[in-house]
């Protein structure tokens, strides 16, 4: 194997919405400096279509670029090569083509992989990069019945947009999407799941490219951005759809049939049997680091992740991680939290970029205040989707109440109060609100005087906050 060194200031793994955005702030504040970008598949993914909402919470589009004879920009080159060893008293990483490269600064932002109910099973599927959602599709075109695991985002937007096939949902709660919703939301979702039209999608181009097998449960393409569920089609073989949902429900046993007339047999735990043609597994990822030896650990979050500072420095000298590699190691603001979501990796990518320049340069920086605040946007069952703060009473305890306002089939509207302060907001649909409740969370101001008021439709909130 032929090796060669290749010498670069600043080296940044991972082509992810974190790797990029990372990248795209080292090049900003240090445009003399070599960057270079290691993807282990042939497309990157950078954020495109920025909307603001609010003061923080911002919606985007992910674009994915080609690598191949390409650059991020002027200052950015991109390999498209993987990490097999990292070294980092010699300052050095390895790659699986034999390259030696030597660095200043190192930016983990390896993501995570998806967490299979079972390992090495062809019918088995994680969604997690461009690659499964393109084989999922193929799967489903010929398919007749699926089973689908998990109760978060990917799991609520395949079930929204499957169609022409029997899906049986298994959750775990008595209600659905509870990763984003409460009861209530889940309600005002529910009549959407019941439309037997949906809007029709563009046609979606999308490169395609390959990567470890989906059974493996270790991908290596980028993690899906907001967009993917909406540009793309997702229909099966048979002339007619139904959804049938098994609450607080869990798989108990997977059984491969030969000779059936489907592949697999699913036992949930309320011992209904499921032949089916597949099986979706949607129930979480985890930190992926395992693949790439180091000289030194680093030291892990409870939840398996490099453990970061507020600077997003790993417990290795001049090596940083973003995005859903990480897990978040300084004292957190009152009202934000970790999740696992291209939100997240969007701001942690660009912070590590601003604190490995400032390193670099040897100038100070604070954090960036986004970390004040958790602001998510999305979109499930066809609404736009806002949660800000403890919007599910995180970390509150019992000592909290819920101000609702509910319109069906146009908005969903959730306050989270403590002593007379709103904590934390669940917005669904065009509602406006976004900055207002932003400002009223940051600022804390004693709402008692409005009492249930502040979410009558009589009053406009916005007119005394704004």
């Amino acid at each position: 194997m032929e090796t060669f060194e290749i010498k670069t200031t600043f080296l940044i793994v991972g082509g992810g919405i974190a790797g990029v955005s990372c990248a795209e702030n080292v090049s900003f504040m240090c445009p003399g400096e070599k960057i270079l970008l290691i993807t282990e598949s042939y497309l990157i993914k950078a954020v495109t279509n920025l909307r603001c909402l609010g003061k923080m919470v911002q919606s985007f589009e992910v674009e994915e670029k080609e690598v191949k004879d390409s650059k991020l920009n002027e200052n950015v080159d991109v390999l498209e090569d993987s990490v097999i060893q990292v070294c980092s008293e010699e300052k050095m990483v390895l790659t699986k083509s034999g390259k030696k490269i030597f660095y200043s600064f190192l930016c983990l932002c390896t993501g995570a992989q998806p967490k299979l109910i079972q390992q090495g099973n062809p019918f088995i599927f994680g969604i997690r990069d461009t690659e499964s959602v393109l084989d999922f599709q193929e799967k489903v075109k010929s398919s007749r019945r699926l089973v689908i695991v998990g109760n978060g985002g990917i799991a609520s937007e395949i079930v929204y947009e499957l169609g022409n096939i029997e899906v049986h949902w298994v959750v775990k709660d008595s209600f659905i999407s509870s990763t984003f919703a409460d009861p209530g939301a889940a309600e005002f979702f529910q009549k959407k799941l019941e439309e037997s039209e949906k809007p029709g999608k563009p046609i979606l181009k999308r490169m395609r490219y390959k990567g470890e097998s989906m059974t493996s449960g270790s991908l290596k393409g980028a993690a899906l951005g907001p967009d993917w569920h909406r540009k793309i089609d997702i229909s099966g073989g048979k002339s007619k759809h139904s959804l049938e949902i098994h609450y607080k429900t869990e798989v108990s046993n997977i059984k491969s049939t030969e000779n059936e007339e489907y592949p697999l047999e699913i036992t949930l735990s309320n011992n209904k049997v499921i032949p089916c043609d597949f099986l979706v597994s949607a129930t979480g990822v985890d930190p992926r680091i395992s693949h790439i030896p180091t000289d030194v650990s680093f030291e892990l979050g409870k939840d398996g992740g490099i453990k970061v500072n507020e600077m997003m420095e790993s417990s290795v000298e001049n090596i940083f991680a973003a995005g859903d590699v990480c897990c978040a190691g300084w004292d957190l603001a009152e009202n934000w939290f970790q999740m696992r979501l291209w939100t997240q990796a969007r701001q942690m990518g660009a912070m590590a970029g601003r604190s490995m320049a400032a390193k670099f340069k040897n100038e100070p920086i604070y954090q960036d205040f986004c970390f004040e605040l958790f602001t998510h946007a999305t979109h499930l069952f066809g609404y736009q989707v806002v949660l800000l703060g403890n919007f599910n009473g995180q970390g509150l305890g019992q000592d909290y109440e819920i101000l609702l306002r509910y319109t069906p089939d146009l908005e969903y509207i959730k306050f989270v109060m403590k002593d007379g302060r709103l904590k934390g907001v669940i917005l669904i649909g065009e509602t406006g609100l976004e900055e207002t409740c932003e400002n009223l969370i940051l600022n804390g101001l004693d709402l008692t005087p409005f009492g249930d008021d502040i979410l009558n439709p009589d009053v406009d909130i916005e007119d005394f906050f704004d």
